[in-house]
């Protein structure tokens, strides 16, 4: 239907100009000409072409202007057959028509018919010139626009004008600033073209020193002068600039001007200054409607949702526009409130594609991608800004895939992708390790002459540096005509990610301006290193140079602290926090948390309890702490807690409540909370979730019902069930199913070397030493190295390390003296070496003198040595602690006096008068074994402080019956003592199935204050006050 209006319009216009004769004589500037050919020219502005060919029938006279207006208007519509028609029926066509022709050509990308156009005009303007160096510029061909350029005849200053434009889209600043320096004169246009470029790329600085030359060359800035001087101030962060900006302002009248001031408000906003912004905004005499939405931006970005609201109230009714309400729409989304933003949305009559947008960005913020989605296929127009939002939603959620699906489908229609698309299409390419897509968007970004903006070179350097290509992250950065603080800044996290620590510090070295970000980043690649110390030095020089650090430097640093155990500089950080304005921080606080559950402290506790705001991520870093420290019960209160305050827990918070309970041997709740997920929540069990309960279900026994379900799972299981069913097997002593599930593991291919080292304990506790040999045969074929044993230990801010049998430091003999001390000690006492976690064929001297000189031994002997009487000695241990000095530790912490805490690679151990301090689920039966050797008053006394509710706990757990067994076999009448008050031993003993002979039980009660050894067995009345020895 509008097609075939659209040829009517063309045939009557065109049957109009058969009868049109070109004057030979003069212009007539007939008023009612002139009068026609402005209408004409107004409806083509507007694109109402329709009406401008019933004005164009209505004319009784027509020249030249008139064929033009209606050539132009046909341009606008791409309605080029039109055009082509209307053009080829005139007489005679003149520059203009022929100029008008070519442009419309340009606008719709047909440059090679433009050019046949501009080559067939028989004269040819500096307009003609100008229009086709345009086009060329338009659509990126800027080689071709120089040649031209260069060839020009005669040249004005919109000539130079347009090809500095060019080469400022490009961002080509370089050869910008020169064809600047070459032109013989400037308008406001020019200045105004350099400044805008250098803004485009965040040369700020230099953007500003072309304003200063400009008024320095008695140029007056004018309305658009100011407001883009005022773009780089913001930029430059220089409140300084904007006071004098607004001087300048106030003297050539312009600060009045809302549109001044308008950029005047903005320029306070983005500085930070939000009590100068309301200040300024108070007094201003005309407001428009940027005014309010800048001030509501502001207000929202800052978290003053309340302030935002009350603005907007204040806004006339009639004058709340499509702006303002979706500049409070956006301020409710980035605030939470979706539900409030949804209601001004559906409240918007005609919303513009502004408004879309933000809808699509605000339900993406808050994780609503279906919504998102359905509002942007409903919008009925879309531009590259639609695209832009509904990518970067996609990817920011995690959709990765998704995201580059609808860029290649932007692709497939014909349209130009966004820098934010881009970008965003980058960040997707990274975050899935998709290399050869990330390539093709790079040449896609190449087409465009994209690569050279900031953003979308900064995105390059991420990507290929997370996609392991470091050589095009170099070559990029080499390549990108601007490098700002970001590139540099994507440079070092690019090295870092690759562990290429020199690279990295010598990019930093050679940054011109080093910013906060520069900083954070060179110290998360040290902290990433395990170079905690260089990365506090770091922090330390940061401080002296008067940088202020952010909320990720300082999270960074907690983590540096956590994972090296430097509890002391882990509190004076959590001190400097309240100097530095975060301890309200959130992921601040998420950190906090973090470090000291790491150091073992339940410090982590009392900052949950203080923190006024909480999400997801600190209720998981609560349970995960809780998982490493062996603290099931308080897992289980957090967990419940959380559900009662109404947070949703995730996929995440179910694996820390599993392994909390895994950990502190709470079978039942385990299975409880494992049924949980599927039935009440909905979450699908991951790999994560069943190893959780396979592990468990081996601690405690049950090694049938674990195989059952690691055979059921819906998902391949991996290498990590299988080595904790076979980690299971070891503490059960099951070879045959150890060698079953090692089997497996090899066939696999993924062994690694602590597989090796379990099934040969399992062999040499068992004294199968050519099975040992066997083992220690694969792994010298397979070229595997066991990782060696290393201890290491904070003592003044300063790391000491340890290796197995480490006679390198200067206290070496000290250290050696100190051991052998306390070791013949505790043997006095009833400490016996367990020599089943020596792995040689050797004699049981050797064997026990080889288990002295473990590394986590070496390092609390030091510790001993180097810290004052009674306090903690916290060691973090690269592997798994062993059995015997798990016992060894307990022994030690009674005959010191002091708290032992040990991170292995595992979990924390809490040590403390004798016992584990906060769960001894996994390392009760040996502890109860230990007491059941007991044959002397003094090894009675040193357990005086063990209660019975842990020894009867011990006895009722299955598993620790079967741990049981082999000690009262070998113990012969076991030497067990229990209050006069307690319950049975005999049924105890018979709930934990175990079944002794009753003659060999003899359950002796003492008075009050005496102790007796009857028959082996020991017995006193005060458990809290034993007698000495």
């Amino acid at each position: 239907m509008k097609s075939a209006q659209f040829l009517t319009n063309t045939r009557r216009a065109i049957s109009a100009l058969s009868a049109y004769s070109v004057p030979t004589t003069q212009h007539i500037a007939d008023t009612y000409i002139f009068q026609c050919n402005k209408s004409n020219g107004e409806a083509c502005e507007r694109g109402q072409v329709d009406d401008e060919c019933q004005m164009f029938d209505k004319m009784t006279e027509r020249e030249t202007v008139s064929c033009g207006s209606m050539i132009a208007g046909f341009s606008q519509r791409n309605q080029l057959n039109g055009t082509q028609e209307l053009s080829d029926a005139l007489p005679a066509r003149n520059v203009r028509t022929w100029t008008s022709m070519l442009t419309g050509y340009a606008k719709v990308g047909q440059i090679k018919e433009a050019r046949i156009v501009f080559d067939s005009m028989p004269e040819k303007n500096v307009i003609s010139w100008n229009a086709m160096i345009s086009a060329y510029v338009q659509n990126g061909d800027l080689v071709t626009a120089r040649k031209l350029f260069d060839d020009m005849p005669q040249r004005n200053v919109a000539s130079w004008n347009s090809m500095i434009t060019g080469y400022c889209h490009g961002c080509m600043m370089t050869e910008s600033k020169k064809l600047f320096d070459q032109m013989p004169e400037r308008n406001s246009v020019s200045w105004m073209i350099m400044i805008s470029g250098y803004i485009q790329i965040h040369w700020f600085l230099q953007a500003w020193n072309v304003f200063a030359g400009m008024h320095h060359s008695d140029g007056l800035p004018d309305q658009p002068m100011l407001v883009v001087a005022l773009s780089a101030a913001i930029g430059l962060r220089a409140l300084g600039l904007v006071a004098s900006l607004r001087s300048i302002a106030i003297k050539t009248a312009w600060e009045s001007n809302v549109v001044v001031g308008t950029a005047i408000l903005n320029a306070y906003t983005k500085n930070g200054r939000l009590d100068l912004a309301t200040d300024f905004f108070n007094k201003m005499p005309e407001r428009n409607e940027y005014s309010w939405t800048t001030m509501i931006a502001a207000f929202s970005l800052c978290g003053r949702l309340n302030d935002a609201i009350a603005l907007y109230d204040r806004i006339p009714h009639p004058e709340q526009t499509v702006s303002s309400k979706t500049a409070m729409m956006t301020a409710y989304a980035q605030n939470g409130k979706i539900k409030e933003a949804e209601l001004l949305f559906n409240d918007i009559q005609n919303p513009n594609i502004v408004t879309w947008n933000a809808m699509i960005a605000g339900y993406s913020q808050n994780g609503m991608l279906d919504k998102a989605k359905e509002v942007f296929v409903h919008m009925p127009v879309r531009n590259s800004a639609s695209w832009g939002a509904m990518i970067s939603g996609l990817a920011q959620n995690g959709q990765f895939e998704e995201a580059l699906q609808l860029l290649a489908e932007l692709h497939r229609l014909g349209k130009f992708p966004s820098h934010s698309c881009l970008t965003s299409s980058l960040f997707a390419c990274a975050n899935l390790g998709a290399t050869e897509i990330g390539r093709q968007v790079h040449a896609l970004a190449v087409k465009r002459c994209c690569q050279h903006n900031p953003y979308v070179g900064n995105a390059l350097i991420s990507m290929y540096g997370k996609c392991k290509n470091v050589e095009d992250v170099s070559q990029v950065f080499s390549t990108m005509g601007i490098k700002d603080t970001v590139s540099w800044n994507s440079l070092i996290s690019g090295f870092s990610q690759n562990y290429m620590l020199n690279e990295a510090r010598e990019t930093f070295e050679k940054m011109p301006e080093p910013d906060v970000v520069s900083w954070t980043a060179i110290m998360s690649a040290y902290v990433q290193a395990g170079q905690v110390d260089v990365a506090l030095q770091l922090f330390r020089d940061m401080l002296a140079r008067g940088l202020r650090p952010n909320e990720l430097t300082v999270t960074s640093l907690l983590s540096a602290c956590g994972s090296a155990g430097a509890l002391k500089l882990g509190e004076q950080m959590h001190g400097l926090l309240h100097k530095l304005g975060f301890e309200s921080c959130l992921f601040v606080n998420n950190a906090l948390i973090t470090m000291y559950f790491k150091f073992g402290s339940q410090d982590g506790f009392a900052v949950f309890e203080d923190m006024d705001e909480r999400d997801i991520v600190t209720w998981n870093a609560v349970l995960a702490g809780c998982a490493h420290n062996g603290l099931g019960k308080e897992a289980i209160q957090i967990f419940n807690q959380m559900e009662a305050e109404g947070v949703l827990p995730d996929d995440m918070s179910f694996l820390g409540i599993l392994c909390s309970c895994s950990r502190s041997g709470l079978l039942t709740e385990a299975k409880t909370y494992f049924n949980s997920m599927c039935e009440d929540h909905g979450i699908k069990p991951l790999i994560y979730h069943y190893t959780c309960m396979v592990d468990l279900l081996g601690r405690a026994g049950q090694l049938s019902e674990a195989v059952a379900l690691v055979e059921s799972m819906p998902v391949e299981p991996d290498s990590v069930i299988w080595e904790a069913l076979l980690g299971a097997c070891k503490i059960h002593c099951n070879i045959e199913l150890a060698e079953r599930v090692a089997k497996r593991l090899f066939r696999m291919g993924t062994c690694k070397p602590g597989t090796y080292v379990l099934l040969s304990n399992l062999y040499a506790s068992h004294n199968r030493w050519d099975k040992v040999e066997e083992v220690r045969v694969l792994i010298k074929a397979q070229g595997i190295s066991k990782e060696p044993g290393i201890s290491w230990i904070h003592i003044r801010n300063k790391l000491y390390t340890f290796h197995t049998a480490d006679d390198t430091h200067d206290f070496t003999e000290d250290v050696d003296k100190l051991l052998k001390k306390y070791y013949g000690l505790l043997k006095m006492t009833g400490y016996v070496p367990d020599t089943d976690f020596v792995l040689h064929d050797v004699e049981e001297e050797q064997k026990q003198n080889q288990l002295l000189y473990h590394s986590e031994k070496l390092a609390l002997a030091f510790g001993i040595l180097s810290m004052p009487s009674g306090c903690p000695i916290l060691i973090m241990k690269n592997l798994r602690i062993c059995g015997d000095c798990h016992t060894f530790m307990k022994f030690m912490s009674t005959a010191t006096q002091r708290k032992i805490v040990i991170r292995d690679r595992n979990r924390f151990h809490h040590f403390q008068d004798g016992w584990l301090h906060f769960s001894d689920s996994q390392n009760l039966p040996r502890l109860v074994c230990c007491i059941c050797r007991f044959q002397s008053r003094a090894a009675a006394c040193l357990f005086g402080r063990l209660s019975l509710a842990i020894l009867q706990c011990c006895f009722l757990s299955c598993w620790h019956g079967c741990c049981l067994r082999p000690t009262l076999a070998l113990a012969g009448p076991p030497a067990i003592f229990l209050h006069a008050s307690s319950v049975s031993l005999v049924s105890v003993l018979e709930q934990a199935r175990v079944s002794p002979k009753l003659e060999e039980l003899k359950l002796v009660c003492g008075s009050p204050k005496k102790t007796h050894v009857v028959n082996d067995v020991l017995t006193f009345d005060n458990p809290k006050h034993p007698p000495a020895a």
